[in-house]
């Protein structure tokens, strides 16, 4: 875990890794795991990873793997990173069970997506953040990605869940920077882009951090970016944006876990493909996304 007492909760640079399977996808390969998440954090400027995310396929994985895999990746990397384990599904019952599971591996955190699908009304969904936030003593990170999950959380709902003592900061991949300004001028939650290309901007407002999906392969850039920002040199900072954009955005050329596993495997991680429903990168498109980080400097 991060002890730097000036950063932020989590730290700054997080990614949600992905899941590595074996190559038939049947298993998660936990030796992998721990491997990717201690590249991630020793050589790629990560101080915090989000595991059991969506990008990590959390609704393909089941109870017990995802148990396993947060302790595979705490005892690879928890002395020296925050580990937050997603948490959130659209069953509160369920979410909760994860939290109190997460939190007997030893986990930093938990990350609470905001119920998909069901979409619960205003009330409900306040009341369900709460109490799976209550289910531990752990810090929580919610994650307000309303594209996905067909609402996104009310302003004046974060700024009151603000005041509850274990939530902390919010993956905001809500992509109104407006918005996310009206909570950080009247709450004191860390935010923390969930689109990678974000950050910058973000931060400009007020965010600590990013929890990324290029990052796999620029997580360097990103520390470099939030390191200019928060040490006053917003020229370079700005600079250093425009460089690594291309590869920010390119991440998504198809879905994000499944650019990174791909290109991953071209890096000689053996990560596995995704679990269905998700399919396999369009032919070339991992290849020439895995040259432009080249080109970037963002090599192997």
């Amino acid at each position: 875990m991060n002890d730097d007492d000036m950063s932020p909760v989590f730290g700054r640079v997080l990614s949600a890794m992905v899941t590595p399977l074996t190559p038939d996808g049947s298993e998660v390969d936990y030796a992998q795991a721990a491997r990717l998440a201690s590249h991630l954090v020793d050589d790629l400027g990560h101080d915090g990873l989000v595991v059991n995310g969506t990008t990590g396929e959390s609704p393909t994985t089941s109870d017990d793997e995802k148990r396993a895999l947060l302790d595979a990746v705490v005892t690879a990397v928890g002395d020296r990173a925050s580990v937050v384990a997603g948490v959130g599904t659209f069953s509160t019952k369920h979410s909760v069970e994860l939290a109190r599971q997460a939190a007997s591996v030893g986990v930093d955190g938990v990350l609470i997506v905001t119920p998909y699908y069901s979409r619960p009304p205003v009330d409900a969904l306040e009341d369900h953040f709460v109490a799976v936030a209550e289910a531990t003593s752990l810090p929580a990170m919610l994650y307000d990605i309303p594209h996905r999950t067909g609402t996104a959380i009310p302003e004046d709902m974060l700024i009151r869940l603000a005041q509850h003592p274990n939530i902390r900061a919010v993956k905001d991949a809500k992509g109104d920077v407006a918005s996310s300004s009206v909570v950080l001028a009247n709450s004191e939650l860390a935010y923390y882009a969930g689109d990678d290309a974000m950050l910058l901007p973000l931060m400009a407002v007020g965010g600590v951090g990013v929890v990324g999906t290029s990052t796999h392969f620029t997580g360097l850039a990103a520390r470099e970016i939030v390191d200019h920002f928060v040490a006053g040199r917003v020229q370079e900072a700005v600079m250093a944006n425009r460089h690594v954009l291309p590869a920010f955005r390119g991440v998504f050329a198809t879905q994000g876990c499944m650019m990174v596993k791909a290109t991953l495997g071209l890096r000689d991680f053996n990560v596995g493909p995704c679990r269905a429903p998700m399919g396999r990168v369009p032919a070339g498109m991992a290849e020439e996304y895995a040259e432009l980080l080249e080109n970037l400097g963002y090599g192997a």
